[in-house]
């Protein structure tokens, strides 16, 4: 027996404004917190450097050398780095009564970062306040 034969059968109709609202929502949210930054693609380029040098320094100059397996020399002569403290009050013996010498970093291309950052550290406890570094004109 058939007692609903008039009424025709409704299809059921899914609405997709909510569900198109409720992911625009979820797009915004991640576009807004999302980090777009790429760490790993990080590309450094280093100046050159293609200056003249400086004229007339009334000041007293102390080259410090150091290459890549970390020998250091101050003024053409072997200089052992036993602490920040020890190369520090060598420093100061360099500059004997120079009170504000300047500090010329001369590096190796492959030497450690560490060593550079010693004698930086080392200049500022002898209380050497002017330092510099060296550098090649590039090839051409």
């Amino acid at each position: 027996m058939n007692f609903q034969r008039g009424r025709t059968r409704d299809e059921p109709e899914i609405n997709l404004i909510p569900m198109i609202d409720v992911l625009l929502v979820i797009l915004i949210f991640l576009m807004v917190t999302t980090s777009y930054a790429k760490y790993a693609e990080l590309q450094i380029n280093l100046p050159k450097a293609a200056g003249e040098s400086g004229s007339g320094t009334a000041n007293k100059q102390i080259v410090v050398a150091v290459d890549s397996s970390e020998q250091y020399a101050i003024n053409n002569t072997h200089a052992t780095f036993s602490g920040i403290d020890n190369f520090a009050q060598t420093l100061r013996k360099a500059a004997g009564d120079e009170a504000e010498p300047t500090i010329i970093i001369s590096a190796d291309a492959k030497a450690p970062h560490q060593s550079v950052i010693n004698i930086m550290e080392a200049a500022r406890v002898a209380g050497f306040g002017r330092i510099t570094f060296t550098t090649q004109n590039p090839a051409k």
